[in-house]
């Protein structure tokens, strides 16, 4: 069975749809690790509740140390096979690209390579998209490197857009869609 840890800086939707599919064993793999950069992050309580091993990682709480090292060994220490990125606001860095290479999985609420990179997350890629007046939109599930929203793609999903799209009715549908495509990525690269 694979061993998938999360890092996440919010809420954890990610962490909510990969913990539910394998308790429900819809993919043969199991959460056993969240890390957060941020100590007040919904996705904390979460794993505490579901008994999932949590840390909060960040300069705060380690001014001195390099935080990617830390985060690294704890990945290490914990013998995780893939690394899941659930909302989590901050670069991925070089021990855990070296580390994990082709392990870290992304999902990014639009189909890249349209509305990708720095700063492109969350609300400010709906409003993208509507802004740009796109017919479609969508999710990317995609393997991370060293460059935001340009690892080689797992699996991308699309969706129409109506002609009254809000950046709300949008935000609602690709988190919908990223639900099953989390779980879809899964499922190919686990099997």
């Amino acid at each position: 069975m694979k061993r998938i840890g999360i890092l996440s800086s919010h809420n954890g939707s990610g962490f909510d749809t990969l913990l539910e599919a394998c308790e429900n064993k819809t993919i043969n793999a199991q959460v056993i690790l969240v890390i957060s950069n941020n100590q007040e992050a919904k996705v904390l309580q979460k794993a505490s509740l579901s008994h999932v091993p949590n840390f909060v990682v960040n300069a705060k709480k380690y001014p001195d140390e390099n935080l990617d090292e830390k985060i690294t060994k704890l990945m290490l220490e914990f013998k995780v096979d893939y690394i899941f990125l659930s909302g989590y606001m901050k670069k991925i860095e070089e021990n855990l690209l070296k580390s994990f290479p082709n392990k870290i999985i992304n999902s990014h609420p639009a189909l890249l390579p349209k509305f990708g990179g720095k700063g492109m997350y969350g609300r400010f890629v709906h409003e993208s998209v509507i802004k740009e007046k796109q017919k479609e939109s969508g999710c990317t599930i995609h393997f991370v490197n060293e460059n935001y929203d340009e690892g080689k793609y797992i699996i991308q999903e699309k969706i129409s857009l109506s002609s009254d799209e809000s950046v709300e009715t949008l935000e609602d549908k690709i988190k919908d869609l990223e639900k099953k495509a989390i779980v879809k990525a899964f499922k190919k690269i686990l099997s």
